[in-house]
């Protein structure tokens, strides 16, 4: 991968462009169950996918979460498309899981070395 700061900003604009539209869409079908269980299933596969790290799973998590809570305000007419439901209040206790697993993202978990054989300790 290029190591750039252009390439960097590029990544994290597209990321941050597909956790939006994951979470539009989230927000969008959320009243039906299967709606729900798809955009929570679409945003765990999309995280899944992007690699941890400051430019990439950050900004899509950011972006999936301020369009989530954007949406989910009330509008001046007092509409709103988040509702006082349990499915309202899954999608946004989603959005919990989705800062966690940013959070966790950005830690540094080291590759296992392959040459190291480590004995079973139930064998001893």
């Amino acid at each position: 991968m290029i190591d750039s700061l252009p390439a960097r900003v590029a990544v994290a604009v597209l990321a941050l462009l597909a956790g939006a539209a994951v979470g539009c869409s989230a927000v969008v079908l959320h009243r039906y169950w299967w709606g729900l269980l798809l955009g929570i299933l679409a945003t765990a596969a999309l995280l899944a996918a992007v690699p941890g790290g400051w430019w990439r799973r950050l900004p899509l998590a950011l972006g999936w979460v301020v369009v989530v809570l954007l949406l989910a305000g009330e509008r001046p007419e007092g509409d709103v498309l988040v509702g006082r439901t349990a499915s309202g209040y899954l999608l946004l206790g989603a959005g919990v899981g989705v800062l966690l697993a940013a959070v966790v993202g950005l830690r540094h978990h080291p590759e296992p070395e392959a040459g190291i054989n480590v004995r079973d300790a139930s064998s001893s």
